[in-house]
């Protein structure tokens, strides 16, 4: 398995104590299913709002292998998304989603800190740009909601103003989102798992769950082992589609390829870029990129590959094609650094809804899950352990009674179908987006056929 820069980093500075596979049959009155941030973060509120609560916690890979492990560590809030949260929840609901969202950064910060948790956290926010014409002024419906509400969450940056950001003449226009931050993810999630430990979560890594008993009591099973236990919490992230048949039509896992540089500082101040800000454009096949604290440009490409029938492969470990292509692309919007060298390549999977946002559903009695974090899941898997933590103890409280919980999900199309158009949809933005970089005419079927993906990397859906 081609393991990510940031786990590499985390693992090399601090290995953690050993948590063992999973031996024999045991009982629990939690047990959560992925320990990536969602699981982490679902283990950790439950401690909070109940010291007692017995919680097992257990991985197929190690804490940080997963998506927490290879995302671009972008920590980002839902402002971008609130047009498509008033319209899906309501006004008042809508809002609050937002709002939770935006704390969930905030809180973070505090629990990074408060913990001692080595992690590069940076809160400077991030541009959200155009780098091409027809990009520009994508984000004013997202700036244009907030400022209706007296949020004042963006900035629009005049060219000379974004240029003092990121001088690349690739980037034409923008806006800055204030609170979002970055982080090395892999740091964080060995971070959490320590604090994890610390509490009583017992942990159990390289322990995959072969078959989950839905009966009352569930039991979750593994290679050597079982778990009973009243509360069972999925938090499964790309690979949930394959291993829950529910969400095979709600979900798609798509890849996302990253790439990072050898540290280049001097080159980063050529370009001005040493503020700290992450930076995402405006495609569907989004590009976004930040830096580190070490001088590093991380970079990644998303809209890669498609999973037939949920089913994430090696191809989503890394695909020399896919990352080859996002170091091409990382070349040519950032030219500064053409000559850098590339030390790292891999990918990850994203769990992809209709909607753009994650949602929350119950298999049963005492079976609840999370899917669809849709490539922003470092800061709203926060706000997901709220959730998870209200399901999973039968709270009647905000968390567990929000928008997010229960409702009925838009779906794709079924298999073959949804495998076969998903690649048509895919070319036809990929045309539509390499006409709008030189200013061509996609053709009109390509116009229509694009028109068919979902929402991009930073705005909801309202439909």
């Amino acid at each position: 398995m081609a393991r990510s820069l940031w786990l590499q980093e985390a693992l090399a500075a601090d290995a953690g104590t050993a948590c063992p596979p999973l031996a024999g049959a045991q009982r629990a009155d939690v047990c959560i299913v992925g320990a990536g941030f969602a699981g982490l973060w679902t283990a950790l509120r439950l401690k909070q709002l109940d010291p007692a609560c017995d919680v097992v916690l257990i991985d197929a890979d190690i804490v940080g292998g997963g998506a927490s492990g290879r995302n671009g560590g972008f920590v980002l809030n839902w402002w971008a998304k609130l047009e498509g949260l008033v319209a899906g929840y309501g006004e008042s609901r809508g809002l609050r989603l937002a709002s939770a969202a935006d704390e969930s950064v905030r809180e973070i910060g505090e629990f990074v800190a408060r913990h001692g948790i080595e992690c590069e956290w940076t809160q400077q926010g991030w541009l959200w740009v155009a780098t091409a014409a027809a990009q520009i002024g994508s984000w004013e419906p997202a700036v244009e909601a907030c400022e209706r509400r007296g949020i004042d969450a963006f900035e629009r940056l005049s060219p000379e103003q974004l240029h003092e950001r990121i001088g690349e003449p690739t980037h034409l226009a923008g806006v800055h989102e204030r609170r979002s931050a970055t982080v090395q993810p892999a740091a964080l999630a060995r971070g959490l798992r320590r604090v994890a430990l610390e509490r009583g979560v017992r942990i159990h890594e390289g322990t995959p769950m072969t078959h989950l008993d839905r009966r009352t009591p569930p039991t979750v099973r593994t290679p050597a082992g079982a778990i009973t236990a009243d509360a069972v919490v999925l938090t499964l992230g790309g690979w949930c589609a394959e291993a829950i048949p529910e969400l095979r039509r709600s979900v798609v896992p798509v890849s996302s390829e990253v790439v990072a540089s050898e540290p280049v500082p001097d080159l980063l101040a050529a370009m001005h870029w040493v503020g700290g800000e992450a930076i995402a454009d405006a495609r569907l096949l989004v590009h976004y990129y930040r830096t580190t604290r070490s001088g590093r440009v991380v970079f990644g490409k998303g809209g890669g590959g498609l999973a037939f029938h949920g089913r994430v492969g090696r191809g989503f470990d890394h695909h020399p094609r896919r990352s080859a292509e996002a170091a091409r692309r990382m070349r040519e919007l950032l030219p500064t650094l053409a000559g850098a060298r590339l030390t790292n390549a891999w990918s990850g999977p994203v769990d992809r809804s209709v909607s753009g946002s994650p949602f929350f559903g119950r298999l049963g009695d005492g079976v609840s899950y999370v899917a669809g974090f849709s490539g922003n899941g470092v800061g709203p898997s926060h706000l997901a352990g709220k959730v998870l933590a209200s399901m999973a103890l039968r709270r009647d409280d905000e968390w567990s009674g929000c928008g997010l919980v229960g409702g009925r999900q838009p779906g794709f199309p079924p298999e073959p179908i949804r495998y076969a158009g998903g690649r048509v949809v895919r070319e036809a933005v990929r045309r539509v987006e390499r006409a709008q970089d030189t200013d061509r005419d996609p053709g009109r079927a390509a116009r229509i056929l694009a028109g068919f993906a979902p929402g991009g990397f930073a705005a909801a859906r309202k439909d």
